[in-house]
């Protein structure tokens, strides 16, 4: 069992099955009122919240799902990762000294994997990086299996941008056995590596197929997702995205080529107007404050799935 958490590929698919599973039990007993028998799984340990991004969902939830689990958090300022303070790998070693884990939000995916290289004994965890968005996948996997009871077999149809979440969401449904259809512009589609991972990771003959066509990408789908077409960096092509993504928003025409009783999915936050509408966001279809009361349940589980 892998210690750190850069990436879905870190876990194997019953690795993956297994964290559900305990994020299910962990969901039911906090719904329920219940301490449960994991609330002192962090006991003595100290989780540092390392964000370099702006974050809602993912600062909130570890910040309530560590202390849950009997940990205690340490907010560390996000101006420690300037290269003009400190190389990382000294702060990643100075930090190896105090805590046992660190969360980290931030830019290019290599910057985890300096702290990993430098820090062996420090846990990491991607809250989010530029290439890959694991956590939120989880939530996005456990909203599912919540809704349709297996996930296999099933066609999750993504439209947007070939962006993080896109990624993640790829890997951990082709790791549980669901066709995976991905809709993007040309030159947005997924970075190469995840389609040539796709068959190495794919589960129960699970494929993935890209799309140019999002009406191609959702017929027949039981769920489609979406994100905004402009992330965390890239708010200098926000008009010209704007234009290139126009026929890729979800609203109720697109809705109507999926199964009638597809759930509609969005990592949030969402541009309402933009990549999807108002009426589908606030539907009977749309699952998007599940999949974000989902982040708790399923981080809290990948936790205690990385310290067991």
């Amino acid at each position: 069992m892998t210690k750190h958490f850069l990436s879905l590929l870190d876990f194997t698919p019953d690795d993956l099955s297994r964290c559900l599973d305990l994020a299910s039990s962990l969901g039911a007993d906090r719904r329920a009122g219940r301490k449960g028998p994991h609330g002192s799984a962090l006991a003595g340990r100290h989780v540092g919240l390392l964000f370099e991004k702006p974050s809602l969902r993912t600062r909130v939830t570890f910040t309530i799902g560590i202390g849950e689990l009997g940990g205690s958090i340490v907010d560390i300022p996000s101006d420690v990762m300037h290269a003009d303070r400190e190389p990382l790998h000294d702060v990643s070693r100075n930090l190896e000294r105090w805590i046992d884990a660190v969360v980290i939000r931030t830019y290019a995916q290599a910057r985890l994997s300096i702290f990993i290289d430098s820090a062996p004994t420090l846990r990491v965890v991607n809250a989010l990086s530029d290439e890959e968005h694991p956590c939120q996948a989880l939530a996005d996997m456990l909203t599912l299996r919540e809704r349709w009871g297996t996930i296999a077999g099933r066609t999750i149809a993504y439209v947007g941008d070939g962006n993080n979440v896109a990624t993640s969401l790829s890997h951990a449904g082709l790791m549980l056995g669901a066709h995976m259809r991905v809709a993007t512009p040309k030159g947005y589609a997924l970075p190469p590596e995840v389609t040539s991972a796709a068959e190495r990771i794919a589960v129960g003959g699970a494929e993935l197929k890209q799309f140019i066509d999002p009406k191609e990408a959702v017929k027949g789908a039981d769920a489609v997702y979406t994100d905004v077409w402009t992330s965390m960096g890239q708010e200098v092509e926000y008009a010209e995205r704007g234009k290139i993504f126009s026929r890729y928003q979800v609203n109720d025409a697109l809705m109507a080529r999926a199964k009638p009783d597809a759930i509609f999915m969005h990592c949030l936050p969402a541009h309402r107007g933009q990549e999807v509408t108002d009426e589908v966001i606030e539907s009977a279809a749309s699952v998007v404050f599940d999949q974000a009361e989902n982040r708790l349940h399923a981080q809290k589980a990948m936790l205690v799935t990385l310290f067991s």
